[in-house]
């Protein structure tokens, strides 16, 4: 019996050993990526040994990080890793809750002198330019679901936090409060699971919520086609945690019975560059890849022109990318609508539109990125 529990013991240390060798050497030898897909981020490539950096040890640092970024099986593991550690209780993984039904973000608490200063930048912006300013401030998926959330997991109120803005806001502002249309909406499919966007559904309730203040007449969801584009896109959430056992999203294209007004996007994505132009809202090529997303729109881009042939008004969208699914809604009453991207914009936005041009302002941040956002204050110096 004793040999036997030898050999045993024998064999485990000769496969503990085979695997220690093995994987560096496997490491060594296979295709190293720069950009992981699946965990959407830039991998650490290998640094360069300098007296310099050996002292200060930088280059181990980024060695160790290279080793653990190009790992053979990296991913395979990470998903181990996490189903093991839930099973065991722990729900949260950079900075993502792990929910039975759902991922979402563990939202720091927010700097209100930081807010101020955005907050006074767009009241800036309402007073320098005579045109009608309007201001959503979307709640995301952890504030609708955060009663799911582990027991005294830290969660910043989202309704607070939108109170306390839209406070601040002057008079030439309208606030367009869609959080009751969010909340009493949360049963349905109102944001992906595994992303930090709202759905197509969700923005569609948001559009019908924000008619009556902004003056048109929303279509009812009778009155729309949804194509059921996608249903493999797995998102930014999902590229945190890597975690499988929550199902995958679907990406819907809303499609006015109608027929389609939209003749022409313009995309200016350099510059001193004419923008690029393009027939479609829709970049279907997303759908074959990770980032699904974009199929709304494309990816972040400084300016966005939409233009349809409808006899509506012209509105100026100032945003982040809960409005790229949110857009296509509001091309049936507006005959010219463009969108821009402060996180992309180092000069004064007066240098690329005049407001005065515009019939309407629409301010459009989910609550979290507004949290963080330092752009909006470029507003100011306008």
């Amino acid at each position: 019996m004793k040999k036997k529990f030898n050999v045993v013991n024998l064999i485990t240390c000769i496969v503990f050993f085979a695997i220690l060798v093995a994987f560096p050497v496997i490491t060594m030898f296979t295709p190293k990526k720069s950009f992981s897909d699946i965990e959407n981020r830039t991998l650490q490539s290998m640094p360069k040994a300098s007296a310099k950096t050996v002292f200060d040890r930088s280059y181990m640092n980024k060695l160790e990080t290279y080793i653990s970024d190009h790992f053979a099986g990296r991913t395979g593991w990470i998903k181990a890793k996490t189903v093991l550690e839930t099973s065991m209780g722990k729900h949260e993984r950079n900075g993502i809750y792990i929910l039975k039904n759902r991922l979402v973000e563990k939202i720091g608490e927010p700097d209100y002198t930081s807010i101020d200063k955005s907050i006074d930048a767009v009241n800036k912006f309402a007073e320098e330019n005579d045109v009608p300013v309007f201001f959503m401030l979307v709640p995301t998926s952890a504030e609708i679901y955060g009663d799911e959330l582990p027991e005294n997991a830290p969660n910043v109120n989202q309704r607070e936090l939108i109170n306390y803005a839209y406070g601040g806001l002057g008079k030439k502002v309208t606030t367009l409060d869609v959080y009751p249309t969010m909340l009493s909406n949360k049963h349905k499919y109102i944001y992906y699971r595994t992303d930090h966007h709202w759905t197509t559904y969700g923005a569609y309730l948001a559009y019908a919520a924000a008619g009556k203040k902004m003056g048109y007449t929303p279509y009812s969801e009778g009155m729309y086609d949804i194509e059921h584009a996608s249903d493999e896109f797995q998102g930014t959430f999902y590229s945190k945690a890597l975690y499988d056992r929550i199902e995958k999203d679907v990406i819907d294209i809303y499609h006015y019975s109608g027929g389609e007004s939209v003749r022409e996007i313009l995309v200016t994505s350099e510059f001193g560059k004419d923008p690029i132009s393009y027939d479609s809202m829709y970049f279907r090529e997303y759908l074959d890849v990770k980032d699904k997303y974009s199929t709304f729109l494309g990816t972040n881009q400084p300016v966005v022109t939409i233009k349809s042939d409808n006899d509506g008004g012209k509105l100026l969208m100032i945003k982040d990318s809960y409005a790229h699914c949110y857009v296509p809604f509001l091309t049936q009453h507006y005959s010219e609508i463009t969108l821009i991207d402060l996180r992309y914009i180092q000069m004064s936005y007066k240098e690329l539109i005049d407001p005065s041009d515009y019939d309407q302002v629409l301010f459009l941040y989910n609550a979290s990125s507004f949290m963080s956002d330092t752009n909006l204050r470029k507003l100011a110096y306008g």
